[in-house]
């Protein structure tokens, strides 16, 4: 793509950062150039984060519903998954979703709690009460 062929096109990320794009120059030779984002880039993000949205809505309802622990809201929420949180906090896979049961969340220990609330950077009592904190 020739320097200006670069996509210029407002995005949610516009205000935030700019993308470093390759294109030709006026001699033929690559440079970098800075771009404000492309519309099709734009739209993907879009309904990426709008189907983000929905997962951290439903995970919140699972948890006031009391099917699921806090932890499933907050593994939505900063946008993980169980091999992630495994390698941040050392439990195994398998615990952590032992821990997404609510009556086994209730009785973990405040070391356990911490490490959770850590991850998610939050408090103790962030964690326990997301209906008062989310």
């Amino acid at each position: 793509m020739k320097k200006d062929e670069i996509p210029q096109d407002p995005s949610v990320l516009d205000k935030f950062t700019k993308e470093v794009c390759y294109a030709v120059d006026e001699s033929g030779k690559y440079t970098t150039h800075l771009s404000r984002g492309w519309e099709v880039k734009a739209d993907a993000l879009g309904v990426t984060w709008e189907d983000i949205e929905r997962k951290v809505a439903a995970a919140k309802k699972e948890v006031l519903d009391g099917k699921l622990s806090p932890i499933a809201y907050y593994v939505e929420l900063r946008v993980m998954d169980l091999s992630i949180v495994s390698a941040y906090t050392g439990f195994w896979q398998w615990t952590i979703k032992r821990h997404l049961k609510p009556s086994v969340f209730k009785n973990l220990s405040d070391s356990k709690l911490q490490k959770y609330a850590d991850l998610f950077e939050v408090t103790i009592d962030q964690l326990k009460n997301i209906s008062v904190h989310a």
